[in-house]
């Protein structure tokens, strides 16, 4: 494909991953009764939160400042949906399954980006993790409620497997365009596979020693 073609194509994801991100950050304020400002910030925040902070640590200029479409797609789709929900009811694991897509479409943009600025393989892998999941970070602490990230949940280990599936990809010659989307689908399966059937990490814990009970 074509370098043009390819940056249309990422572009555009680019965009779809910002609008998804900013329903899930709408559709967590929608649980917590948030007004329609608070409503927006949130959305924004989750949306733009991962690329801002990978921008600010590669040392590049933050991308919404350079392209105020960004800002746009966050208003747009979280006004649409706030005034949908009054309406119609959305179900509630709508959210994880964007979520999901927001999560592959971001990480696999954040790790082109770093790859492309000519950062070393595990930075660029940092920088794909980053992108896909500090916005939502940012969403669950700011409406109080613990991390995807930090929970048992296969969300920040989705993001690594696509991210590193990418590098391979690329490593080995195979099209952009077909490791971009290969990507992205298996870090949404992965995800979406994680939540219907309630595949988890296993939980850090401390080893406790049996006791022993002497009978006399």
């Amino acid at each position: 494909m074509r370098p043009m073609t390819l940056a249309l194509t990422l572009y555009y994801l680019d965009l779809v991953g910002t609008a998804v991100f900013a329903i899930t950050g709408l559709l967590a304020a929608r649980r917590k009764e948030l007004d329609l400002f608070g409503a927006i910030v949130i959305a924004m925040v989750t949306a733009i939160g991962g690329g801002t902070l990978r921008d600010l640590i590669i040392d590049v200029p933050v991308f919404w400042t350079q392209n105020d479409i960004y800002i746009y797609v966050v208003v747009i789709a979280a006004l649409l949906l706030f005034f949908l929900a009054r309406f119609r009811r959305l179900p509630i694991k709508l959210l994880l399954f964007l979520d999901a897509l927001g999560l592959a479409v971001f990480t696999v943009i954040g790790t082109q980006k770093a790859m492309a600025l000519g950062f070393s393989d595990p930075i660029a892998i940092m920088t794909g993790i980053m992108t896909g999941v500090v916005g939502g970070v940012i969403r669950d602490v700011l409406v109080g409620e613990v991390p995807l990230v930090f929970r048992k949940e296969i969300y920040a280990t989705a993001s690594f497997v696509g991210a590193s599936i990418f590098l391979v990809m690329v490593h080995f010659s195979v099209d952009t365009d077909m490791a971009v989307v290969l990507s992205i689908l298996i870090t949404l399966m992965m995800r979406v596979w994680a939540i219907m059937y309630n595949i988890e990490l296993p939980v850090f814990i401390s080893y406790k020693p049996r006791e022993i009970t002497q009978k006399n």
